[in-house]
């Protein structure tokens, strides 16, 4: 076990979160107490319980009416459109059999819609994307709302499936929980390879067919894609806060490792009810301390931008304010000890068989950069995790050392040996409002830009620009109402290859929205998540063609240089395009309450915190 002094940074960051949540802390771990007494399935009348098992096994049906063993709910983001969630169609009957083999049971409480950011990229429907966080995060809690269920198992991967899940086990807090996540695909071609056709494309240097070819390469099989982006982090953050088994992040679907793994995570979490004796609810693992770890997992590894905005949403539901000076604070201290695309060329599978988290979550307890006393699903101490899953002779998982030193320093390194002294995510404040921005693919020359604006209202119009040859010189690309209020605030990564074509052209360019970018944002400088938006009359809806903007990464400023700025008004854009199809219409009462992006724009928590 690790006995390192925990940093002063960090545990000055975990205190203050500590303090500046105590009285909501507090109400939610009532809440949980009391849940945990009033709300079980002793309490059901007998017409409830034969409703809930009129269509179970009798071997299952009498077991679940007795309530004398644990009955396990699983709730899924299954669906075979999507290569990330198809692999679940097979769990719940393989979780099911590992519940009899202990005696227990399980059922299917419910299912979870699971939208790809991939198909709805650049397109209308990428606008429900960032609110069916919360969308998940109900039907959730709809399915374990029929309260017959003792502990509960999550079955979700992709962007916003993990954190709609995490918020949901946050609020029934009182289970244990675990995830079981289905892995990553097996490699396809690099993704450099696959940025570069999307450049040409851009350019106009490969046609439709060329590039359609290179993304099913990249693309082809079932499992998240490869690069690290939101989903994949997504995973790193759930062996980081300790809610997944040690080494389950990585491992291809349909292999022998990953069923025995579905089947260990099954085992452990009905040893954790509250009738074993080894009680842990998800509310002791859902931890200030905990999230702490993820925040500083998320700048070690190079993760996705989106967690910015989960992660407080996440712990929002756990009674927890996070703030984005936390994000700051652990970025400088955390050296970024992953090179994965697009903060390198490898993907997840090469980063897993160079040491993988493993290796990273050893060496960061060692530097006291972790918490280790933090409860998890594999026991008390994050040292479990630096473990990695393996099979025994009989094909069960079983749990040896990890890696104690890289197998590939081109894409992992000790923390004395990091790519870079800091995790590369950082807070932006200056006229104006607070944004975010990576940096850790951003080269060092890069981070300062100042030039003139160009100002759009939809990432269409930028790429109407682009082909008219209008995109030309050094200029910050301004794409304002896109945040949640506005528009729910889509990825706007389509740009990317724009802006990588100007700036490989020697242009210096920069992007400035109040939308997100998304986890495959790279090598142009992106301030996002600018709060306030401009539906919100934030000063970004004050910007005018060819004010002077300058962006300092390295300071941590957003600052437009016009004498008159602040006594402008702010622009008032149409945005009835934004209201109706594919959905839309129906998320009218998202986009009315939600909350600010800094606050983790969740329709769920606006005006808390």
């Amino acid at each position: 076990m690790n006995t390192t002094t925990v940093h002063p940074v960090i545990a000055e960051v975990t205190a203050r979160i500590e303090q500046r949540s105590q009285q909501t802390r507090n109400v939610y771990l009532a809440r949980m107490q009391q849940a945990a007494i009033r709300d079980n399935r002793h309490h059901l009348a007998c017409g409830n319980l034969a409703h809930a098992v009129a269509a179970s096994p009798t071997s299952d049906k009498f077991k679940i009416v007795a309530s004398k063993t644990p009955n396990l709910g699983i709730v899924t983001a299954y669906n075979d459109m999507l290569s990330a969630h198809q692999p679940f169609e097979t769990y719940p009957a393989l979780i099911k059999q590992a519940a009899r083999a202990m005696g227990a049971t399980a059922q299917v409480a419910g299912g979870v819609p699971a939208m790809c950011d991939g198909v709805t990229q650049g397109q209308p429907g990428m606008e429900l994307s960032l609110f069916s966080r919360d969308v998940i995060a109900m039907a959730a809690g709809i399915a374990l709302s029929h309260n017959l269920f003792d502990a509960a198992a999550f079955l979700g991967v992709c962007d916003k499936i993990v954190p709609g899940l995490v918020i949901a086990a946050a609020s029934f807090g009182y289970l244990p929980c675990v995830f079981l996540p289905a892995g990553p695909m097996v490699s396809g071609i690099s993704n450099d390879q696959k940025a570069k056709v999307r450049q040409q494309y851009a350019a106009g240097q490969v046609g439709r067919a060329e590039l359609l070819e290179a993304e099913m390469q990249s693309y082809h099989d079932a499992g998240t894609c490869t690069f690290y982006g939101t989903a994949n982090s997504n995973q790193m953050l759930m062996e980081f806060m300790g809610l997944q088994l040690p080494g389950s992040s990585f491992v291809n679907p349909n292999t022998p490792l990953r069923e025995a793994l579905t089947v260990a995570g099954t085992e452990q979490v009905l040893r954790l009810t509250a009738d074993s004796g080894h009680y842990t609810p998800a509310c002791e693992v859902l931890s200030a301390k905990a999230f702490v770890n993820g925040i500083v997992g998320l700048n070690a590894t190079g993760g996705s931008t989106n967690l910015v905005l989960h992660i407080i949403a996440m712990a929002r539901a756990a009674g927890l304010i996070v703030r984005l000076e936390d994000f700051s604070d652990l970025s400088a201290l955390t050296p970024l000890m992953a090179r994965v695309y697009p903060n390198g060329s490898a993907d997840v599978n090469h980063f897993h068989a160079a040491g993988g988290l493993q290796f990273v979550i050893r060496e960061l307890l060692a530097a006291g950069l972790l918490h280790e006393d933090v409860h998890t699903v594999a026991g008390f101490g994050l040292h479990h995790y630096t473990q990695e899953a393996k099979l025994d002779e009989n094909g069960k998982a079983i749990w040896v050392e990890g890696a104690a030193k890289s197998h590939d320093t081109e894409i992992l390194r000790p923390y004395t040996e990091a790519f870079q002294t800091s995790g590369g995510l950082v807070t932006l404040r200056g006229n104006l409002g607070e944004a975010v921005i990576k940096v850790s693919a951003v080269k060092p020359e890069r981070r300062v830009i100042e030039a003139p604006a160009k100002v759009f209202h939809d990432q269409e119009d930028v790429k109407a620009a682009f082909k008219a040859g209008e995109l030309t010189g050094d200029f910050v690309c301004v794409v304002r109402f896109q945040g949640p209020k506005a528009n729910g605030m889509p990825e706007l990564h389509s740009l990317t290859p724009i802006l990588g074509v100007l700036q490989d052209r020697g242009q210096r360019v920069a992007l400035i929205t109040d939308g997100r970018m998304s986890g495959a944002s790279g090598k142009v400088p992106a301030a996002i998540h600018l709060s306030p938006e401009a539906m919100d009359g934030g000063a970004i809806a004050k910007i005018r063609e060819g004010d002077l903007i300058r962006l300092d990464a390295e300071q941590g400023s957003l600052t437009v240089l016009a004498a008159d700025f602040e006594s402008r008004s702010a622009v008032v854009a149409n945005l009835e395009g934004n209201e109706a199809g594919l959905g839309r219409e129906l998320f009218q009462v998202f986009r009315q309450a939600v909350g600010s992006a800094s606050k983790g724009a969740s329709a769920l928590f606006a005006t808390e915190g």
